[in-house]
C-alpha cells in the first residue's frame, strides 16, 4: 500500500457546516438551564486586599452564589494552579509562586478574578458583582523588563522569575575577541494580545457523581488532569469536551482560573454553570504573547563567514508563571537560536521577569518568531555594516552539509537553503526592484525590500494516538488526539485516511476533544497536528490491514500469502477478486468478528521536523504621513511532502497576516499604573483586508527524514517569517534617509517620527 497522501487538495469538509450557520460552538451547545457566572476583576495592577464583602451580592435577586477563595479552599478545592519553573544557570530552581485561582491577600495585574458571582442571567450576575464590597491597599507596581523594583511575589526578590542559559560562553567569548567583525542589534518584541475570532467560552456540569467539562481549547487531557486534581476527583470521574473552535493560536492551549471556578460551582450547586468571555475581559485576562528585548550580536571573520553568535533576553511573564510554557519557551528559544546558519558557537542568555500585566504565553514569549526575527534583523543589518548584499552575506553562511547538529544540542536531517531563497528571489522578481524602486522615488514615495530565511523546529509531544472504527451504518469514525481550531483537521485527517485505506471520504467522521473517547492524546500546537496524527493513522490503518488479511484470505479462498492490499482493496495477484476495507468490515460484523471492527495505535515520533523557507516583503513608505503599505509578499518554503496544498497555503497567509499585524499595528500598551490602555478593538489595532496583499507561495521540499510521511509542519511558519522580512523592507525604505533603527509597531507616527529625527540630525550644524 501507499504510505504517503496524494498531495490533493480537496473542498473541506468543515466549511458547510461553518459557513450555513451549524456549527457547534460551546455557546452553541451549552444547557438552556444553565446558571451564567460573571467574574469581579480587579481594577488596579498591585494591590493587598484590605476588605472583600460578598453579603450584599449573595442577597441580589437570581443570585445562586457568589465564590472567592476562601469558599473554594473552605469546601477543599486546592487554590493554586499549575506551573512549571525552568532552572536558574547556577543549577539552583527558577521562582515558583503560587497562583491562585480567585486572588488571595493581593491582586498582581489589571483583571485578575477576584470573586465569582452565578446568577439565573448574565445581567443579575453583573449587578450582584458591583454590589460586593472590594477595598485594596494599593502597591506599587512594576511593569519595566528589568530586574528590581516593588517585589510582586515574595518567592522572587527583585521580580527575577528566573536567570537561565544555554551554550558555550567561554567558546563563545573566544570567537568574539578573535573577530575581524562585530555588529550588535537590539530587538523589542512588542506584547500583542492573541484576539481569537471565538472568545474564551466553558460550561460545566454535575450529574451527582460526575464532572462534565466543555471548553474551546487545543486539547482534552491537560484540563482533565488539572481539574481532577485541583477538584480532589478521580480522573475517571471527569470527562473535558471540545466542540467547535474558533481559533486559539497557543493562547487557548492553558488552564486558566475560570475553567476550574464554574466546574466547582456546578459540583456545589448541582446545576449547570456557563460561562463566556466578552472582548474586553479576554483582553485583560487571556495570556498574552511576545514582550520580550533581545539583544543581539554576531562575530564574523575577514572572509564575512559567521563565527559566533550571542543574546541576552529579558522576558516579561506577566504576574505569574504560566502552566507550561517556561519549559518550552527555554528549549525552543535555544535550538532555533543559530538559523540556518553555519555558527559553530553561540550563547543564549535569558531573564524572566514578572510584572503586573497579565501573565505572556511564555510558549511565545521568547520562541520561534522572537528567535528568527532577532537573528534575520541582525543579519540585515550586519550585511549594511560590512558593506555586502543581504542575500551573498546568507548564502556564504548557509548550512549546507546534512544531518546537522547545532550548538544546542539539536540535529537538524534535512535542508536546501540556498535553493529555496533561490526561488523566491525569482518568485519575487529581486532582480526588478531597482526599477521598481526608482519609479516610487519619482512618486514621492520611498520604497524598501526586505527577506527573512527562518526554520522552526515542531512537534511538541511526540507521541499521539489514533483509532479507526467500523459502524453499522456502513461508515467510519476516526478518532483523533490532536484537536482542530479552525485550520482544516477535519478534512486533512479524513482525507489521509481515505488516501492510505480506500474508504471513500463521505463515509469517515471525525472524532476529537473528548476524553471519554480518546484516552490520549498530545491536542494542537505547534505545528504538529497533521504530521503526528497522519503517522499515526498510518500505523492504525496498517494495523488493520494486517488483522484483515487472513479474514479476507478465508473470503476470497486465496492462501494468505497471496493476498495484497493495494489501491484501497484487498487484492490476490493472478485473481480478479477484490474486497474493499468496508466490504471486509461489513462481512466481518455478519460473522462475529467484532474483534475486526476497531483498531487502535500509539506512535512516537524520533525526533523533531523543520520547516523553513525564504519570505520577501516590498514595501512603500509615504515619507509625509510614515504610512506603510505591503505592496507584496513572496513566500517559497520547504514544509516536505504536503497533503493539501490549499490549507498549507491558507496557514502561510494567516500567519503573514498575523505576522503583518505584530510588525505594524498591533501593541498591548499599559499606561504607568498598569492599566491595559487597549483593552478594546477602538484602541487595539488589527490588520484588515486593505492591509495584506495577494501573497505568492510556492514550494521547493525537501522531504523530512523523522517521520515516514517526510512533512515537516506549516501552521506557524508565515508569522515565523514576516516579523523579520516586513520589519527589514521598512528599515531599507528608510536607510538612505538617514534612519538606522526601527522596532515595531512601525505605526505611521514612529515612522514619521525617525524619518523627522534623521532629517533633523542631518542638518544639524556640526560644533
Amino acid at each position: 500500500m501507499s504510505k504517503f497522501g496524494k498531495s490533493q487538495s480537496v473542498k473541506r469538509l468543515e466549511d458547510i457546516r461553518l459557513l450555513t450557520g451549524h456549527g457547534r460552538f460551546v455557546d452553541d451547545i451549552a444547557p438552556q438551564d444553565a446558571l451564567v457566572a460573571f467574574f469581579l476583576r480587579s481594577p488596579v495592577a498591585h494591590a493587598e486586599i484590605t476588605a472583600l464583602d460578598t453579603s450584599d451580592a449573595a442577597g441580589m435577586p437570581g443570585v445562586v452564589a457568589v465564590l472567592t477563595s476562601a469558599d473554594l479552599e473552605e469546601a477543599g478545592v486546592k487554590l493554586g494552579m499549575r506551573s512549571v519553573p525552568i532552572g536558574n544557570r547556577d543549577g539552583s530552581r527558577g521562582a515558583r509562586p503560587e497562583r491562585p485561582v480567585l486572588a488571595k491577600g493581593r491582586v498582581r495585574f489589571v483583571g485578575e478574578p477576584i470573586a465569582c458571582v452565578v446568577a439565573e442571567t448574565l445581567a443579575q450576575a453583573k449587578d450582584a458583582a458591583e454590589a460586593i464590597a472590594f477595598d485594596f491597599a494599593e502597591l506599587p507596581v512594576h511593569l519595566d523588563i528589568s530586574v528590581g523594583g516593588e517585589a510582586i511575589h515574595p518567592e522572587a526578590p527583585g521580580n527575577l522569575a528566573f536567570d537561565w542559559a544555554i551554550g558555550d560562553e567561554a567558546a563563545t567569548e573566544a570567537a568574539f575577541a578573535g573577530a575581524a567583525h562585530r555588529v550588535s542589534l537590539r530587538t523589542v518584541h512588542n506584547r500583542i494580545i492573541v484576539n481569537s475570532m471565538e472568545p474564551r467560552v466553558a460550561f460545566a456540569e454535575w450529574d451527582s457523581s460526575r464532572l462534565h467539562f466543555c471548553f474551546n481549547g487545543q486539547g482534552v487531557w491537560n484540563q482533565k488532569d488539572e481539574l481532577a486534581e485541583s477538584l480532589g476527583l478521580p480522573k475517571e470521574a471527569v470527562r473535558v469536551t471540545t466542540p467547535d473552535v474558533g481559533g486559539g493560536f497557543g493562547m487557548k492551549s492553558f488552564n486558566y482560573p475560570e475553567y476550574l471556578v464554574i466546574s466547582h460551582a456546578a459540583r456545589a450547586l448541582g446545576r449547570p454553570v456557563r460561562w463566556t468571555g466578552d472582548r474586553t475581559e479576554s483582553m485583560l485576562s487571556d495570556n498574552a504573547g511576545r514582550d520580550l528585548i533581545s539583544d543581539a550580536e554576531l562575530a564574523f571573520d575577514a572572509d564575512h563567514r559567521i563565527v559566533g553568535y550571542r543574546v541576552n533576553i529579558l522576558s516579561n511573564l506577566g504576574a505569574y508563571n504560566s502552566n507550561f510554557g517556561q519549559l518550552i519557551q527555554s528549549e525552543v528559544a535555544s535550538k532555533v537560536m543559530t538559523g540556518v546558519y553555519d555558527i559553530k558557537t553561540a550563547f543564549v542568555s535569558a531573564k524572566g521577569i514578572y510584572t503586573n500585566t497579565t501573565q505572556t504565553d511564555a510558549y511565545r514569549g521568547a520562541g520561534r518568531p522572537e528567535s528568527i526575527t532577532t537573528l534575520e534583523r541582525l543579519i540585515d543589518k550586519s550585511a549594511r555594516v560590512l558593506g555586502v548584499d543581504p542575500w551573498e552575506l546568507r548564502d556564504k553562511n548557509y548550512i549546507r552539509n546534512f544531518p546537522y547538529d547545532t550548538v544546542a544540542g539539536e540535529v537538524f536531517d534535512v535542508g536546501d537553503f540556498p535553493r529555496a531563497a533561490a526561488r523566491a528571489r525569482t518568485e519575487a522578481d529581486v532582480e526588478g526592484f531597482a526599477a521598481r524602486r526608482a519609479a516610487s522615488a519619482k512618486a514621492g514615495k520611498l520604497r524598501g525590500l526586505g527577506t527573512c530565511y527562518y526554520i522552526e523546529a515542531i512537534l511538541g509531544d511526540a507521541n499521539e494516538t489514533a483509532e479507526i472504527a467500523f459502524n453499522e451504518d456502513g461508515t467510519v469514525s476516526l478518532f483523533v488526539g490532536t484537536q482542530s481550531n479552525g485550520q482544516g483537521h477535519e478534512t486533512v485527517f479524513a482525507q489521509f485516511l481515505s488516501d492510505t485505506s480506500g474508504i471513500p471520504l463521505d463515509k469517515i467522521r471525525i472524532v476529537q476533544g473528548d476524553s471519554d473517547l480518546i484516552a490520549k492524546g498530545g491536542g494542537t500546537g505547534g505545528s504538529r497536528s497533521v504530521t503526528v496524527q497522519s503517522t499515526a493513522t498510518l500505523a492504525t490503518v496498517e494495523a488493520a490491514i494486517e488483522a484483515f488479511t487472513p479474514f479476507v484470505a478465508d473470503a476470497l479462498d486465496v492462501p494468505e500469502a497471496d493476498v495484497d492490499f493495494d489501491e484501497g482493496a484487498f487484492r490476490a495477484p493472478g485473481s480478479n477478486r477484490v474486497m474493499t476495507l468496508l466490504e471486509a468490515a461489513e462481512q466481518a460484523r455478519a460473522s462475529g468478528r467484532n474483534d475486526l471492527l476497531r483498531h487502535k495505535r500509539e506512535i512516537e515520533l524520533d525526533h523533531r521536523s523543520y520547516p523553513n523557507g525564504a519570505h520577501i516583503a516590498e514595501v512603500e513608505v509615504d515619507p509625509e504621513t510614515g504610512q506603510i503599505q505591503l505592496l507584496a509578499y513572496t513566500v517559497t518554503d520547504d514544509f516536505g511532502n504536503l497533503m493539501h496544498p490549499q490549507l498549507v497555503e491558507g496557514q502561510i497567509h494567516g500567519g503573514v497576516a498575523q505576522g503583518l499585524g505584530q510588525a505594524v499595528c498591533e501593541n498591548a500598551v499599559h499606561d504607568a499604573s498598569g492599566q491595559l490602555l487597549t483593552a478594546t478593538f477602538m484602541d487595539y489595532a488589527m490588520p484588515r483586508a486593505e492591509d495584506i496583499p495577494m501573497i505568492r507561495f510556492t514550494t521547493e521540499p525537501v522531504p523530512a527524514t523523522g517521520n515516514p510521511l517526510g512533512m515537516k509542519g506549516c501552521g506557524e511558519a508565515g508569522t515565523v517569517g514576516a516579523l523579520a522580512a516586513i520589519t527589514n523592507a521598512v528599515l531599507d525604505a528608510l536607510w538612505d534617509e538617514g534612519v538606522r533603527e526601527v522596532q515595531m509597531p512601525l505605526t505611521p507616527l514612529r515612522v514619521w517620527t525617525w524619518l523627522k529625527e534623521a532629517r533633523e540630525e542631518s542638518v544639524a550644524p556640526v560644533h
